[in-house]
Order: structure tokens, then C-alpha cells, then sequence
């Protein structure tokens, strides 16, 4: 049985692989709905000519066919989007950050509950990316013992001529750690198998557009728990030259061996993605990972029919929303 999917909000890039790749799993689509004019919509059209577009998204809430809700609106409106589907009794796919304050947490926290719907984060950086299925293969078979550290980058291209008013303003996009840092939390708190962290430090700032005081183009947070410790940075200065939107890169430090991810380039080699560097007591090897897989869509798509949770846990999902929220926080205060 393929599900059908409901699209409310297209307003960041992320909709294009959130859909695409449920896609690809046999899930049927035909509307969607956005609030006011989003600077994707040209190539969302173009992309997905099958869907109509609706100005009122009830007629997706209210369609007893729609089982799953894709969510990418600007990210402050994101909480009352997959609150108000999932009281309609949809299940929820949110692009990241899936939230903006703890008050829309906690709300979603109850929703949930109240509900028993799904509330799933795309956390792309994990979830749409080859090379991290391969990594999770080789840490939990036990490649390079157990994780000591994560190091996540996630640096990024402004391409501000693109970019729609709420890209510079703190309130609706969430803040640096809140939005780009979310993605290294996800993967700090799966690969070393962490419920939660200790926020050690965390730092946000402007430095190259005074003009919009809300905009943050720079970010790093420590982590701690008692599984491993945590390095993440994020920024906006990938440089033009890069042929990608930027570098980034996990390092998963283990006591037995290192393993690191070049996800979507490899400076000073022809553009290549998807590539896993390890070194352990046997091996000293380059993996292309370009057929590793992506399994958190056919796993989404189990969950939503058997009512499991084998794409993510419904508790780390709600954790590394509230990190990245507090480490937002903890560097504003």
C-alpha cells in the first residue's frame, strides 16, 4: 500500500529531496499548499507539475487520504503547521529546524502525545546522505570501536541573491545553531549513542552583514554526555569556488579507529560526493558510498502504516530539537 502525501509550505529547497525520495517509494501526491509567494515555487511547478496547488490547506488536512504531511515553511510557522496536521490525524514529516522556541516544543510535545501521530524531523544531513548510511553500518558493527567524539561542519554558500526576506531575520529562521546546527546534533546524539548532551559552549555571530543585525553567519557548540563529546561547527562562507553549497564533513573519532565523511565534495579532486575515509587497526581505506542507500524513507513509510518507529526514535527527534533550540539560546543570553 503506497501512501499519499499532503505538502504544506515549499518556502526552503529541502521540500524538493523530502519529496522526491518519498517518492521514489511509491508515495502519490496531488496538492500543495504555501503561504504567500515562495522563491521556489518556479521550480517546484516545473519539478512536480502533477500537483495543483490550493489556497486553502484544509483541502489537504481534511482529505481522509492523506496519510503523511511534508512540511517546509519558513521555520518559525513550521510547529503550528505539523500541530495543526496532526490534529487532523496526519502523520508529519517537518523540514529541520522543526521548530523555533521551546513553547512550540512543548506543544508539539503534547500534540504528539495526545495524538500518536508521527513527528519526524528530516534531518538531511544524515538521512539523505549515502555516505552516512555506510557509516552507521560500519560504527554499530563495530569498525572503529566505541565513538569517543563527533566533529561536525556544516559550512554553507550565502547565495544571498536567492535568498527570500526571513533568510536575515532571527525570529523566522530560527537562529544559526537552531536551524544548520540541528543537523550535527542529530548526528552527535545517534553516533554516540547519546539520549541527551550537556551544552559545554555555545557561540553565534555576525560578521560579514552588519546590515541585517538578525543574520548569523557563523556558530559552534560543545557537546557532552556520558557516551562522547561533541564539535560542531556551522557557517555561511563556503566560498564560490567550492562546486557545491558547501563542504560538509562528520568525523567519527572511535577508540579503535576514525572514520570521516566528505559528504558532497572533495576539495582538490574533481567534484565527487558521498565519499568515507577509514583507518582502524586493519584498514586504511576510500569508500564511495554512492550506493549505500538511503533507508529512513522506506523505514518512514513502514512506521506510518505499522505504527513503529524504525526511521527514528520519536524521543531523539524531540531531543535534538530542544539541543539545538537551547544551544541557540545559551549563545544569545
Amino acid at each position: 500500500m503506497s501512501l499519499k502525501l499532503g505538502i504544506l509550505g515549499i518556502d526552503h529547497g529541502h521540500i524538493f529531496g523530502m519529496l522526491s525520495h518519498m517518492k521514489a517509494q511509491g508515495c502519490t501526491a496531488d496538492a500543495y499548499w504555501t503561504d504567500g509567494p515562495a522563491v521556489t515555487e518556479d521550480k517546484f511547478r516545473a519539478t512536480f507539475p502533477e500537483l495543483a496547488k490550493t489556497d486553502d490547506r484544509r483541502r489537504i488536512l481534511d482529505d481522509p487520504d492523506v496519510d503523511l504531511v511534508l512540511i517546509s515553511a519558513v521555520p518559525e510557522d513550521r510547529a503550528a503547521l505539523a500541530i495543526e496536521a496532526m490534529r487532523a490525524g496526519k502523520d508529519v514529516m517537518v523540514d529541520k529546524p522543526g521548530c523555533t522556541t521551546l513553547d512550540q516544543l512543548a506543544e508539539l510535545r503534547r500534540t504528539q502525545a495526545e495524538t500518536g501521530r508521527i513527528w519526524t524531523v528530516n534531518f538531511s544531513e544524515r538521512f539523505q546522505v549515502p555516505a552516512a548510511t555506510k557509516a552507521e553500518e560500519l560504527v554499530f558493527g563495530g569498525a572503529i570501536g566505541r565513538v569517543v567524539q563527533t566533529v561536525g561542519l556544516g559550512p554553507h554558500k550565502k547565495n544571498l541573491k536567492t535568498r527570500p526576506a526571513w533568510f536575515y531575520e532571527r525570529a523566522r529562521y530560527g537562529g544559526i545553531l537552531c536551524d544548520i546546527g540541528s543537523h550535527q546534533i542529530d548526528q552527535f546524539l545517534h553516533f554516540t549513542g547519546s539520549d541527551t548532551a550537556e551544552i559545554a559552549h555555545a557561540h553565534v555571530e555576525n560578521t560579514t552583514l552588519p546590515e541585517h543585525p538578525g543574520f548569523q553567519d557563523f556558530g559552534e557548540i560543545v557537546l557532552r554526555s556520558p557516551q562522547g563529546h561533541g564539535y560542531i561547527r556551522v557557517d555561511w562562507f563556503t566560498p564560490l569556488g567550492l562546486p557545491t553549497w558547501g563542504d560538509g564533513r562528520l568525523i567519527i573519532q572511535g577508540t579503535e579507529g576514525q572514520i570521516e565523511l566528505r559528504k558532497y565534495t572533495d576539495i582538490g579532486h574533481p567534484h565527487v560526493t558521498d565519499t568515507l575515509y577509514l583507518v582502524n587497526g586493519e584498514e586504511n581505506v576510500r569508500i564511495d558510498c554512492a550506493q549505500a542507500g538511503l533507508p529512513y524513507f522506506a523505514r518512514l513509510v513502514a512506521d506510518v502504516q505499522d505504527r513503529s518507529e524504525t526511521a527514528v526514535k520519536q524521543g531523539h527527534t524531540f531531543t535534538a530539537s530542544e539541543l539545538a533550540i537551547r544551544a541557540q539560546m545559551q549563545a544569545e543570553a
